[in-house]
């Protein structure tokens, strides 16, 4: 995927409490898309509102590449650390997206 119009970029600490990203307007443009990659350690996400545990939601290891091809998606997205250690992901939102 190839995040049109990127619009900056986060860097989002994942503990033990569900975290989003954060889908503000940036320029004036609501994010549609975004491309987050898991840095240090796995973590369980979800893309359709549901509160993700350590136990429940999509599995993303360190070195997973996610891609939020909708507003709802990323609006919708939330992250939570898998084991014991925290995770960092990076997010870069973006305007639009292309396959």
């Amino acid at each position: 995927m190839t995040v049109i119009g990127p619009l900056n970029h986060e860097a989002v600490t994942v503990s033990s409490t569900a975290i989003g990203i954060t889908a503000t307007v940036s320029d004036g443009i609501l994010p549609a898309a975004a491309l987050i990659t898991v840095e240090n350690a796995a973590i369980r996400y979800t893309v359709d509102g549901t509160t993700p545990t350590a136990t429940a939601g999509h599995t993303a290891l360190p070195g997973a590449v996610l891609e939020l091809v909708d507003r709802g998606e990323v609006t919708n997205f939330l992250a939570i650390r898998r084991d014991g250690s925290d995770a960092t992901i990076m997010v870069t939102p973006g305007a639009d997206w292309r396959p």
